[in-house]
C-alpha cells in the first residue's frame, strides 16, 4: 500500500510527488506530515541537491481535503494549520531550491504551494485560484505573504478578493509561473531546472533563499545582508573550488562546505 506522497531522486534531485488520487491530490493531513518529514529529511541529505515538488496524474493539487475539515474544533484546525505552515516555512526557509512541476488545478491550497516554490514550471492547460472564499475560508498556508511577493500587491489583491480561476497565460504574465511548457512535459523540464540550480554552490544557493525569504527593507539593510552573506562565502571550500575551477576553466565540483 502506498502512501500519499512519493518520493524519488533523479541524480542531486530528489522529486516529490502528492499521490492522492481519489481527491485530486488534495493536501490532506496525512500527505501534510510525510511532506513535512520528507522536506526535513531532504534539507539533512548532504546528497540532495535541488527539490521537485508535482502531483500525480493530471493534476498538482485540488487544494485543501474539504471533506475532513473541521467545524467547531479549534485545536484540531490549529494542529492542521501548524502542519502546513511548517511544510510552507520549510519550503521557503529552507536551504534548498524548490522547483514545481504543475499540470492541471493548482488551486486553493495548491496555488499557496505553487507560491511557495522558487520556481515553476506549468503546463499550458494548468489553472490557479485563491478559491478559499467559496467555501466561507480565508487564503492560508502562506498565501497572504507568498503571493504578493510573486505577482505584486494589486494583483494579489484582485485574486484573493475575487477567488477567481485563472488560466497559464495569466499565471506566467502575472508572475506566478516562470515557465510554460507543453501539456504532459512539466516534469521533465523542472528536473532539467532542478539539475541546473543543483550545480550551483550549496551554500551559495542556501544564503541566496535566507536573504530572499527574509528581505530586507532598505538599500543599506540589503547591503549589510550581502556583505555578511559573502564573507561568509569567501572562508567557505566552495568558494576556493570554484576560483581554481574558473581560473583553471574547468566545471567546479562543489561540496557545499
Amino acid at each position: 500500500m502506498t502512501g500519499p506522497l512519493q518520493v524519488h531522486d533523479d541524480g542531486p534531485v530528489r522529486v516529490l510527488t502528492f499521490d492522492v488520487p481519489e481527491r485530486r491530490n488534495a493536501i490532506t493531513v496525512p500527505l501534510r506530515r510525510e511532506l513535512r518529514a520528507a522536506l526535513e529529511a531532504a534539507h539533512a541529505d548532504e546528497t540532495c541537491r535541488a527539490l521537485v515538488v508535482t502531483g500525480a496524474g493530471k493534476h498538482f493539487s485540488s487544494g485543501g481535503d474539504i471533506s475532513s475539515m473541521p467545524q467547531g474544533d479549534r485545536a484540531d484546525a490549529r494542529d492542521r494549520l501548524h502542519l502546513v505552515a511548517d511544510v510552507i516555512s520549510l519550503l521557503v526557509e529552507g536551504p534548498l531550491p524548490v522547483v514545481a512541476a504543475v499540470e492541471g488545478a493548482a488551486v486553493g491550497a495548491g496555488t499557496s504551494v505553487v507560491a511557495a516554490c522558487d520556481y515553476v514550471v506549468a503546463a499550458r492547460g494548468s489553472r490557479y485560484g485563491a478559491i478559499f472564499g467559496r467555501i466561507g475560508l480565508v487564503a492560508d498556508s502562506g498565501l497572504f505573504w507568498t503571493l504578493p511577493r510573486k505577482v505584486g500587491a494589486g494583483p494579489a489583491r484582485r485574486l484573493l478578493l475575487r477567488g477567481n480561476i485563472i488560466d497559464a497565460d495569466e499565471a506566467h504574465r502575472l508572475g506566478l509561473v516562470d515557465e510554460l511548457v507543453d501539456d504532459g512535459s512539466a516534469l521533465a523540464v523542472a528536473i532539467d531546472r532542478a539539475k541546473e540550480m543543483a550545480e550551483a554552490a550549496p551554500l551559495a544557493l542556501a544564503a541566496t533563499k535566507r536573504i530572499l525569504a527574509d528581505p530586507p527593507a532598505t538599500l543599506a539593510q540589503t547591503l549589510h545582508a550581502e556583505e555578511t552573506a559573502q564573507v561568509a562565502m569567501f572562508e567557505t571550500e566552495d568558494f576556493t573550488e570554484g576560483r581554481a575551477a574558473f581560473l583553471e576553466k574547468r566545471s567546479p565540483v562543489f561540496r557545499g562546505r
